[in-house]
């Protein structure tokens, strides 16, 4: 299991790796690229994932309710912790991609402090495009009242295809 090092705030936040831990190369169609600040790559300088690879890291559910849906949806995926602690992680900040262009930045502090997932299941079912899959950015909204608001939620990007590390 990975383990995250304690770093003051004001250092470069970095993600502890085994020392025998090498990014598996991806063998199905890749669908989440991470660039910038990171010590494990697969190819061409990137780390680069398939669904398998989301799937083989540890999973987290959780139920929450979202303004983009009128109940509370249950979201399956790997702590966004645990895929930033795969690439060996470096940096302050996470500049998450969707496929749609839309760019919004996200403090490695949230990912700290919170149990953000890479959803790749909604209700325990894979997300399709046209429903903000395959991947989502989720926090537990209805686990933290701070987190119920627009800065929170303009974090959970849809439709997910790459993070650049800061």
């Amino acid at each position: 299991m990975w383990m995250l090092l304690g770093v003051c705030a004001a250092a470069p936040a970095t993600w502890a790796l085994p020392a025998d831990t090498a990014l598996e190369n991806p063998t199905g169609p890749v669908v989440l690229s991470i660039g910038g600040a990171l010590r494990q790559t697969n190819r061409d300088g990137l780390a680069q994932f398939d669904m398998a690879m989301l799937e083989r890291l540890p999973q987290k559910s959780f139920q929450t309710l979202t303004p983009w849906y009128g109940k509370p949806r249950k979201f399956t995926g790997p702590l966004l912790r645990d895929v930033l602690t795969a690439v060996g992680a470096n940096g302050q900040t996470i500049e998450a991609r969707a496929l749609n262009d839309y760019r919004v930045t996200i403090p490695v502090a949230d990912v700290r402090r919170y149990d953000v997932i890479v959803a790749r299941l909604m209700d325990d079912k894979p997300m399709p495009l046209r429903d903000k899959g395959p991947l989502f950015i989720v926090y537990p909204f209805d686990d933290h009242a701070e987190l119920r608001n627009g800065v929170y939620y303009g974090r959970s990007a849809w439709q997910l295809k790459s993070l650049e590390l800061r």
